[in-house]
């Protein structure tokens, strides 16, 4: 694989190699994520549903992934289509529905973590075991240093770059919204 050039950039600057490896990942994700019929963003809406016990409401899901309810509809349509979600109307609140992890979705998801896992693996292959964990802790720890949004500690900003970052994938395709990191 060609390298870009890091142009205009003073020495010992992160900012083009962490792009350039980023690109790398996102390519890699998307070509292990595509057999299993997923693309990022679906995987981070599983992600949210399984880390919440298995289910939230719609809006609940479209206020984590920071993302208009209209497209929360859309995203849900796809992953219910499949067969990885299904939306049951809330006994509390017959207004609102309830967005449940199938067992099927819950399937996928393990098999796209582990397909992701080994997609790293190729991508840091120039790493040992050590050096990917000091990677890892030095990004943690960058991730954790961001700029809050909306006054709240950026590894506890569901549906952002830094979250998804934090648990090693993308928020959305391009993740451009988090500027301040």
């Amino acid at each position: 694989m060609s390298t870009l050039p890091v142009l205009n950039q003073p020495p010992r600057r992160s900012g083009a190699l962490l792009d350039q490896l980023t690109r790398r990942m996102r390519r890699r994700a998307e070509s292990v994520l595509a057999p299993l019929g997923l693309r990022t963003r679906h995987l981070v809406a599983l992600t949210v549903l399984r880390e919440n016990g298995g289910g939230a409401t719609q809006q609940a899901l479209a206020a984590t992934l920071l993302i208009d309810r209209a497209n929360v509809v859309g995203l849900l349509n796809e992953l219910e289509t499949e067969g990885l979600v299904e939306r049951k109307r809330s006994e509390l609140d017959r207004r609102r529905h309830i967005v449940e992890l199938t067992y099927a979705g819950t399937r996928r998801l393990a098999a796209a973590e582990f397909a992701l896992a080994a997609a790293e693996d190729e991508v840091l292959a120039a790493l040992d075991g050590e050096q990917r964990a000091a990677l890892y802790d030095l990004l943690h720890q960058a991730v954790g240093g961001c700029a809050p949004l909306d006054g709240r500690a950026p590894e506890h900003e569901p549906g952002t770059c830094a979250a998804a970052a934090a648990e090693g994938f993308s928020a959305d395709d391009d993740c451009e919204s988090d500027s301040d990191c």
